[in-house]
């Protein structure tokens, strides 16, 4: 994309570098800013007014530096005025949030799936949800009045190609080739979300960048992101960019393979990451559940809260496949951590502390310290708030399509 003599994109450019600046670095002054950018104090302070008008950044208490002159206003991110809303078409329902420019969900709606095997259906209910949202947002917001919605950011449980809107393959719904963008267009059209930026990615890649965008470690570069719910995806984010790989398939780690002539995989493919970690295969081998269900779920968490053996063992035998693939995770991207997020968090320590204590072994033999280890704080909206992060990190970085 050519960008001398465009004085628009250039424009454009300067505000959400200063937007992203401010998120990374709440408080500093317009001088500070110009300093650390590379701009003219003028040229930011016009950008900064600009963007305090629209909502975007506001203005703290006057800043007393001891020095002779005007005293420095911090600014910081305006949670108030603007809205993002991030929707996850899952595995059993759609999950929809809104959030102010800080990743803080100030509305939510869930709704069940009448039939997970009707694509069209499921995404007309997401459309609702956000049509429900965004009808709200425009009646009232913390200062009583409407918050404006910036754009709008889609997980998808599959490989996604982001460019087209077309969901690859979706193993654990049974989709393939489902137009989302499409589909989802129509069901927004005449609505209040009509031709807002629409982005959507893998459901791993955009809970990473809501950990990447919207927490307090938000400086962690390289991030891995690994979600585990009835498989196994992961995201990663290497110098500010989110990996996809040729075809939108980076991250897909539920396939990497951790046991040769393991047990057999949905894809074909035997001793896969998803047939040994993946909530699938594991409700599949303690309950006999041939589909996965948020139900079955809870009755595997209720047995290992009570101590059950066959139910607590075959989790620890997870748990340590999880170690060998943090290792794999590790010695690939070498990220200063690894998020683990998804609905197998619900299985607690007798999931997480095995995987740690096979991490440690590897490390300890390698006389290496081990990347930070850490879950997600955002439970079960992880993935939703995550695709309202996408929204934000796409929108402030305008070359990045």
């Amino acid at each position: 994309m050519p960008v001398t003599g465009d004085q628009q994109l250039l424009k454009q450019l300067n505000r959400m570098a200063l937007v992203r600046q401010v998120g990374a670095a709440p408080g500093l002054s317009r001088a500070a800013l110009a300093e650390v950018l590379g701009l003219t104090k003028s040229t930011v302070s016009l950008l900064a007014r600009e963007l305090i008008d629209e909502g975007w950044l506001a203005e703290s208490d006057l800043l007393t530096t001891g020095e002779v002159g005007r005293r420095a206003t911090p600014l910081h991110l305006d949670g108030g005025r603007l809205a993002l809303l991030g929707a996850e078409v899952g595995i059993d329902e759609a999950r929809v949030v809104a959030t102010d420019l800080l990743g803080r969900v100030v509305d939510s709606v869930v709704l069940p799936y009448q039939d997970p095997n009707d694509a069209p259906g499921c995404i007309a209910l997401a459309g609702t949800g956000l049509i429900a949202l965004a009808r709200r947002l425009s009646r009232r917001n913390a200062a009583g009045g409407a918050r404006r919605v910036l754009g709008i950011g889609i997980g998808l449980h599959g490989a996604v190609d982001e460019a087209s809107g077309v969901l690859r393959h979706a193993p654990h719904l049974g989709w393939r080739n489902v137009d989302v963008g499409a589909q989802l267009a129509a069901r927004l059209a005449g609505s209040p979300l009509a031709g807002l930026p629409r982005y959507m990615q893998n459901e791993a890649n955009v809970a990473a960048l809501g950990e990447f965008e919207f927490t307090p470690q938000s400086a962690t570069d390289p991030l891995v992101y690994l979600s585990i719910g009835y498989g196994v995806g992961a995201g990663v984010i290497v110098s500010d960019r989110l990996l996809t790989g040729l075809r939108g398939f980076a991250g897909e780690v539920g396939h990497a393979i951790l046991q040769v002539d393991g047990p057999t995989c949905s894809c074909g493919r035997r001793g896969c990451a998803d047939a040994l970690i993946g909530l699938g295969a594991l409700l599949a081998t303690v309950l006999d559940e041939e589909r996965p269900s948020y139900a079955a779920l809870e009755t595997l968490v209720g047995r290992v809260e009570q101590g059950e053996a066959a139910s607590c063992a075959a989790v620890d035998e997870a748990g340590r496949q999880l170690g060998v693939l943090l290792n794999n995770l590790w010695a690939s991207f070498d990220p200063m951590a690894i998020c683990i997020g998804g609905p197998a968090l619900r299985l607690g320590d007798t999931f997480i502390a095995p995987a740690r204590r096979v991490l440690a072994d590897y490390a300890a033999a390698a006389v290496l310290a081990p990347p930070e280890i850490r879950t997600s704080e955002f439970g079960a909206d992880a993935v939703a708030v995550g695709a309202a992060a996408l929204a934000r990190y796409r929108l402030t970085r305008p070359l990045d399509r």
